[in-house]
């Protein structure tokens, strides 16, 4: 008989708000349990929208025990599911999967099917959900742009975060508005089976997940819209791949977000928005918005080294890693070499030893890191800015690069990428009155 993967239809306790989601995969049977806050609707916790974004939720969770065997065949026969909704969880399974099995080396493309039954209601009722919007927060200057772009455009916005820690707790504290938190317990077995023989490991989308367990916040809790902080450069992928662009950021970018959105939209008659506030944005515009603000100076943090599974350890920051050399490059064309410093706690552009890692960045060695960093191109432009910069023409890796950055590129092809940068882009799914509104501040 083929292996399967097979997904268990949820159980939600409004009274503890204790959710339970079951896995069966090669004769093992995995547990997965949210703690939702208490308070949630009554009302929306029986209504056909939730008991569908329940079903959703414990597809797109799957991933993290999926990946162990990376079966052919997903079977829920106790979910039914759309035709839309079929599509989507084979996005999230193949594309959302997609670095896991570059670095694996495992076929799955256009290969994978799910064995459900068919839902013939392609849109659930509308729910009534008031003009309120929750906020994902993740510690680094994406999510903290975002609050203070809604903040001056008079948006009533809620933090939101699954196992909060670290950077994401201190950015919290200084936003100063109550959050809505989640835990999210693992099975530990699927976590042991990870590092064991004849089993496989490797990235998932969480943001794919995230957004499906902030979804069933919104509707419990009483949110008209989940507003994400992912930039245009989350669209770009990172290596051709069994005849496929994969992308460390796939659940992040554009594509999936329109594909989400409709699910969702779907799921609750109309009522529920997503969209990304900053993705008419490069990461070199965020970085320049993020200077407007120093509150957040000291308690943010978009290193990955040091924001491990097991909790926050150690500085802010590592210094080392391609995160930390990525958010580092972006900045310094912006803000004050002395405040710059003072966040990084060292000079990271005046070290010899990450030369190598600014040369990846910059498309001028290797391939794009297997990280949350941004375009080619841009890393690109913003050291060639630097060889032009006061502060910084003179530090050890800006002089080490220059020459390849210029014979690589080109100088006319640096100074454009640059101002592109700077440009805001009208690829986005933002509601056009918000659009307009942060578009009037955002200068």
């Amino acid at each position: 008989m083929t292996e399967q993967f097979h997904i268990e239809r949820p159980q939600f306790d409004p009274a503890t708000g204790k959710t339970v989601f079951g896995y069966g995969l090669d004769g093992l049977h995995f547990v997965e349990t949210l703690g939702l806050p208490a308070g949630a609707d009554a009302a929306a916790a029986a209504s056909p929208a939730f008991r569908k974004l329940l079903d959703l939720t414990a597809v797109v969770l799957g991933v993290s025990y999926f990946k162990l065997r990376a079966p052919f065949v997903l079977a829920a026969p106790e979910i039914a599911l759309t035709e839309a909704e079929r599509a989507f969880a084979i996005d999230v399974y193949e594309n959302g999967l997609g670095e896991f099995y570059a670095r694996n080396n495992l076929m799955r493309f256009g290969k994978l099917s799910i064995e459900a039954p068919l839902d013939a209601d392609q849109t659930k009722p509308p729910v009534s959900l008031p003009n309120r919007t929750l906020l994902p927060i993740g510690g680094g200057k994406d999510s903290l742009v975002s609050v203070d772009l809604l903040s001056h455009v008079g948006v009533e916005f809620a933090p939101f975060a699954v196992n909060p820690k670290g950077p994401i707790l201190t950015s919290v504290d200084k936003i100063g508005t109550p959050p809505v938190y989640v835990t999210r317990t693992l099975d530990p077995e699927m976590i042991r089976l990870g590092q064991a023989p004849g089993y496989y490991n490797g990235h998932v989308p969480s943001t794919a997940i995230n957004s499906m367990i902030a979804a069933l916040c919104a509707l419990l809790y009483g949110y008209n819209q989940i507003v994400l902080s992912n930039e245009r450069s989350a669209s770009e992928g990172n290596v051709e791949f069994d005849g496929r662009e994969t992308n460390h950021q796939y659940s992040k970018s554009l594509g999936f977000e329109l594909l989400i959105a409709a699910i969702l939209s779907d799921a609750t008659g109309g009522a529920l928005k997503y969209f990304s506030l900053l993705r008419p944005y490069s990461e070199a515009r965020i970085a320049s918005l993020f200077t407007h603000e120093t509150k957040f100076d000291h308690v943010f943090s978009s290193c990955n080294r040091n924001f491990r599974l097991a909790g926050h350890d150690g500085p802010l920051w590592c210094g080392e890693c391609p995160k930390c050399h990525f958010v580092f490059l972006i900045f310094a064309p912006f803000m004050a070499k002395d405040r710059l410093l003072s966040i990084f706690g060292k000079d990271l552009l005046d070290n010899p030893a990450n030369e190598g890692s600014f040369r990846e960045l910059a498309g001028l060695a290797g391939q794009k890191p297997w990280e949350c960093v941004g375009e080619i191109l841009e890393a690109a432009a913003c050291l060639y800015t630097l060889t032009r910069h006061a502060d910084w023409h003179q530090a050890a890796v800006v002089r080490a690069v220059k020459a390849d950055l210029l014979s690589q590129y080109g100088e006319p092809k640096l100074q454009a990428a640059m101002a592109e940068c700077l440009t805001d882009s009208h690829d986005h799914h933002i509601p056009p009155a918000l659009a307009a509104k942060v578009a009037a501040y955002a200068v």
